[in-house]
């Protein structure tokens, strides 16, 4: 199984964009039979066996050896994937884009650089498959509170520089034909609270 599977297909990700189907998958984290997904579902075995025989097809589940039920020889089936990421490629001209003018701290831009992202992993994640190549990348997360929006553009200006002399010292500039291109990506967002009716926050 693999850790991520990016989709890159419309026809995929309407196949895949089905609510029994994700249940479906989800059960299938480990090998599975399409009649003990129906028990666990409650669903009826035929129409759990149809949904199971479309995502095989659509290359979603694949065969996990058989297991004797019941006198029965039964196929098992697991999940291709742990995750899945329907990419923004799909989208095509609709999708988001950073470049459309928005302001650097709009959450519109926010969103189409994370969208460029995920095109840009999409794209680069195939090549290095198709090669048998280990993708190469970084990778930084951390959760913060800020007191006041002063102390908030504090931050991000005290980031910017921090980053800017760090590529100014080990960076070449990207007009270079000398080593491979990255993409850097920063940004900050409020936290949504998990239970909206219990938490209510104010953001300043």
């Amino acid at each position: 199984m693999n850790h991520v599977e990016c989709i890159y297909e419309a026809e995929r990700a309407v196949a895949l964009l089905q609510p029994l189907r994700l249940r479906i998958l989800d059960e299938a984290r480990v090998p599975i039979s399409a009649s003990r997904i129906a028990e666990c579902l409650g669903e009826p075995r035929q129409k759990v066996n149809y949904h199971v025989r479309e995502l095989a097809r659509f290359r979603f589940l694949e065969p996990a050896g058989s297991l004797r039920r019941r006198n029965l020889i039964e196929q098992n089936y697991v999940a291709r994937a742990k995750f899945f990421v329907i990419s923004p490629e799909i989208l095509e001209s609709l999708g988001a884009d950073w470049r459309s003018g928005a302001d650097q701290q709009s959450a519109a831009r926010l969103l189409g650089l994370t969208a460029q992202v995920q095109r840009d992993l999409a794209r680069a994640g195939r090549e290095a498959a198709d090669q048998n190549k280990r993708l190469p990348t970084w990778s930084l997360h951390s959760e913060l509170r800020f007191e006041s929006s002063a102390k908030r553009a504090a931050f991000a200006r005290e980031v910017e520089s921090a980053v800017a002399r760090a590529i100014q010292r080990h960076a070449a500039p990207i007009e270079s034909t000398r080593g491979r291109p990255y993409r850097l990506v920063a940004g900050c967002h409020p936290i949504p609270p998990e239970n909206p009716d219990k938490e209510r926050k104010h953001i300043s």
